[in-house]
């Protein structure tokens, strides 16, 4: 019986502990009711984990560069998007699509962007092609 109850105090505390992990990849801060599109210069490009965020320069409306920052995935998920750290280079010109932030700070999470020469990258690998069926 002992035993038992140590178990389960044991998995209480995991559950406890694993709360604050799952807090951290909310969304809360994002308005996903308002995506905007914003165009600039990639200014870096920082491939870490937990995430990763691409930092743009992009014109205000005084015509004076804000920075920006948009949250995506961690490298391993990137890179099976086809993403590398060498895939948005600083300088590269990039037209952002985006869940602004509520509170109206220049950030947000990137949905997808289009460069220059007109690709555009999504932060999120594709989902695999179903497979077909037998006979088709």
């Amino acid at each position: 019986m002992k035993k038992l109850m140590l178990g389960a105090a044991a998995g209480a505390i995991l559950v406890v502990a694993a709360a604050p992990a799952l807090a951290h990849h909310s969304a809360a801060m994002f308005d996903m009711e308002k995506p905007i599109t914003l165009s600039g210069v990639v200014k870096d490009f920082q491939y870490t984990n937990p995430h990763s965020w691409l930092v743009v320069m992009v014109p205000g409306a005084d015509g004076k560069e804000v920075e920006w920052s948009f949250e995506a995935e961690g490298p391993s998920t990137l890179l099976r998007a086809g993403i590398k750290k060498s895939t948005l280079p600083a300088g590269e010109k990039v037209t952002m699509h985006t869940f602004p932030m509520k509170d109206g700070r220049p950030a947000g999470l990137w949905i997808d962007l289009t460069k220059s020469d007109g690709t555009v990258i999504s932060p999120r690998p594709a989902p695999p092609a179903a497979a077909a069926a037998p006979g088709k």
